[in-house]
């Protein structure tokens, strides 16, 4: 299964990833620094999702529309009273064709997985507005990533393998440069 050769090929760019935003997090103390750290997360998933768009169809991934996107960072931005501007620069990894494109996903659709948590951290701040975004798809988070895993499965085969990786390592590494600015 390809889902499985993703998290242990990349475990080491998540890792690294992972501990830059938990510190990040443990720094917040309001609203204003929790939506910094949006920001953040913003500047690259917005680009990043611009990369992918060409590559992931409804005949692809067909709920594709349905999945959290940039907008929801966007929202929960707004929501804290802040607004779209002083955003980091970012880069993203090279997306052009599908599997790549279904690696960089991947990154993208697993940082569900942690939000419980995030909103955890944030609540012993007092920062409980602005979630959405960690918030997932709710009581349907398990659910969509056992969807999206499915078609990853079924889309990425042997031969692909080693690209998809390789996009989603790179997808960690670029977003966790952008912490590194």
């Amino acid at each position: 299964m390809i889902h499985e050769e993703l998290r242990k090929h990349t475990t080491v760019a998540h890792q690294q990833l992972e501990k830059l935003v938990i510190s990040q997090l443990k720094t917040i103390r309001n609203k204003e620094d929790y939506a910094s750290l949006l920001k953040i997360f913003y500047a690259y998933f917005n680009c990043l999702e611009q990369a992918i768009r060409p590559y992931i169809s409804d005949e692809v991934l067909p709920d594709y529309a349905e999945r959290r996107h940039a907008i929801s960072l966007a929202n929960d931005i707004k929501g804290l009273g802040e607004i779209l501007t002083g955003l980091p620069e970012v880069t993203v990894p090279p997306i052009d064709n599908t599997v790549k494109a279904f690696g960089a996903l991947y990154v993208m659709e697993g940082s569900i997985m942690g939000g419980t948590i995030i909103i955890q951290m944030l609540a012993r701040c007092g920062v409980t507005d602005g979630i959405s975004f960690f918030r997932g798809y709710g009581s349907e988070t398990g659910a969509k990533w056992a969807s999206f895993v499915s078609v990853l499965d079924r889309y990425i085969n042997e031969d692909s393998e080693q690209e998809a990786i390789e996009a989603a390592n790179q997808t960690f590494s670029h977003f966790t440069n952008v912490f590194l600015q």
